[in-house]
């Protein structure tokens, strides 16, 4: 039986969410981590396959269809994949990727090319579900459509730099449009003003600088519309409608 409460009451915790059998790819090389996903993910109803390096899961992912690939973005050999030739696969899967906190600036343009969410190390089981879970339903945060990257009725384009909120183009600055673009990648997640200004400029450039950034911004994006630029005191800003605050 659950534990009770002083007055009563069960306390539960939530329940994690949980797959249907869909196949899923593993490309994880430390043995440690290799066995918690693989052990996670079959408990929580997943099918899984296993491989230790980029290079073999390429090779995998032209060989069969698989729903969604968990990959280890710290591999050695991943880094070197940008720059090979990728054979032609029928059906391209959606990616978790897990990465370091460090290397994250580096991962995040790479994230409009396709249908990716990211997890950094070390995670959490249950937003590893989660985000598996969202990615598979096709509801992860900042959706790409074509080459739009979007959110409700805010879209962005990178092949030109463009944003708009509905109709309406919004005319931003370098640093605005790549602070909205962190954010709408981060949708759901709180950042905080060192997270966003290493982002945005590549250092720290100080509270007041971030604040006044955040306020042009949040003046072009919600000029017209619901708020989506939400302020977390004491901790940072994120992007999202309220009922989906992380």
């Amino acid at each position: 039986m659950p534990p009770s409460s002083p007055h009563g009451a069960t306390s539960e915790k939530p329940a994690l969410a949980r797959g249907s059998g869909q196949h899923v790819l593993i490309v994880a090389g430390e043995p440690t981590l290799a066995e918690l996903l693989s052990t996670t993910l079959e408990l929580a109803g997943y099918r899984i396959s296993l491989v230790g390096t980029g290079t073999e899961a390429m090779a995998r992912a032209t060989e069969r269809r698989y729903d969604l690939v968990v990959l280890d973005a710290t591999l050695p050999d991943v880094p070197s994949l940008a720059r090979v030739r990728r054979p032609p696969v029928s059906h391209r899967p959606p990616v978790l990727i897990l990465t370091a906190y460090d290397s994250l600036e580096l991962l995040l343009p790479e994230l409009g090319l396709g249908a990716k969410d990211y997890v950094t190390k070390p995670f959490r089981v249950a937003e590893v579900l989660a985000r598996i879970q969202m990615l598979l339903s096709g509801t992860a945060p900042g959706a790409h459509r074509g080459n739009s990257l979007t959110y409700g009725d805010l879209a962005l384009d990178d092949a030109r730099c463009q944003a708009r909120r509905g109709a309406r183009e919004l005319d931003l600055t370098p640093a605005e449009y790549r602070l909205l673009r962190h954010l709408l990648v981060n949708a759901h997640r709180v950042l905080s003003k060192e997270q966003i200004g290493r982002y945005v400029w590549g250092d720290f450039r100080g509270d007041n600088a971030i604040e006044q950034l955040v306020s042009r911004l949040r003046r072009k994006v919600d000029r017209d519309g619901p708020t989506l630029i939400r302020t977390r005191r004491g901790f940072g800003y994120w992007l999202g409608k309220p009922d989906a605050e992380a």
